[in-house]
This record gives structure tokens, C-alpha cells and sequence, in this order.
């Protein structure tokens, strides 16, 4: 499935990146990330697709319900080891899902709406981006690391930025 050679290429972005990083700019809080750090962006990240995973098994997915294993946040080894598991996970056919969120934090209240496994995917891949922007500017402008140009950058404005340069 496209979708997953598709997670797998960020999941291999990001393992090239935090391969040129030390543990403690991995942990180190950033301004430019409203003082987080690298390792809270790839818990995030991790942590989404986990509850995606463990929401297709119970037909139910609610991200707001992820467990926070802040190893992962701590320990890049075992964040890359979160990663790989994740990626083997994803061949998953295709089924329908609920998913369950609440907006209101001042209520213990929510909503389910229909979606679909391919579709949380998706979701995850574009959330994935997101994060990697931020942790792009974290490595580029925090510490001097140059990244790929394609890191943290939708295919959609790859693809723009193609075309425009033909």
C-alpha cells in the first residue's frame, strides 16, 4: 500500500536525522519549539501512530487516550525502536473505525464521528510533516544541522516546487 511506503519514508527521515544528533540535543528544550524538545516532537509523533495501531484492533480510536511513555522522549535508541515497531505495524488492511475525540477541556465530553484506517494514515502522515517542520527548525536553527530539503515538507509542495522549477 502506498500509504505505508509513504510513513516509512518519514519514519526513515527521521531516523537519518536523529542519527546526527547527540542525546542531549535530543532532550535539550528549544525556544523555538515553545520549550520543547526534539524527543517530546518524535513522542508525539510515535505515540499517534500507537494509539492509531491499537484503535484498529478495538475498532476505536481516541488519541487523546495514548499512553505517554516518555522513554521515548528521553532515549533516541528506544525511540527509533518505537519507530521501527510502529512501521511493521501498518500493514493493515483497510477497515472502517470510529474515532473518538473531546475539545471542550473543560468537559468530559466528545464526539465519535465514522472514519477509516487509511484514512487515520493519512492523518498521521500529514501530523508526521508537521512535526518534522519543527524539528527542522530545531536542528537547523538550534544546532547547526543541515537536513535534507524534503524533510519536514508535504510531497504536495514537493511536488509544486518540481513543477515550477521545470
Amino acid at each position: 500500500m502506498h500509504l505505508n511506503a509513504t510513513a516509512n519514508g518519514l519514519f526513515r527521515q527521521l531516523h537519518n536525522a536523529l542519527g546526527r544528533i547527540t542525546a542531549e540535543q535530543y532532550t535539550t528544550k528549544n525556544s523555538l519549539l515553545s520549550n520543547a524538545s526534539v524527543g517530546q516532537h518524535v513522542r508525539h509523533i510515535v505515540e499517534l501512530f500507537q494509539q492509531m495501531v491499537a484503535g484498529y484492533e478495538t475498532g476505536d480510536i481516541n488519541y487523546e487516550n495514548r499512553q505517554r511513555n516518555f522513554l521515548i522522549e528521553t532515549d533516541i535508541s528506544f525511540a527509533l525502536a518505537q519507530l521501527d515497531a510502529v512501521a511493521h505495524a501498518l500493514s493493515l488492511p483497510n477497515k472502517n473505525l470510529q474515532l473518538t475525540a473531546g475539545y471542550d477541556i473543560d468537559a468530559a465530553t466528545s464526539i465519535t464521528v465514522a472514519t477509516n484506517y487509511y484514512r487515520e494514515i493519512i492523518y498521521n502522515v500529514e501530523h508526521t510533516i508537521h512535526h518534522m517542520a519543527l524539528i527542522r527548525i530545531a536542528l537547523e536553527w538550534g544546532f547547526k544541522i543541515t537536513l535534507p530539503a524534503d524533510f519536514g515538507v508535504a510531497p504536495s509542495t514537493l511536488k509544486y516546487r518540481k513543477a515550477c522549477a521545470q
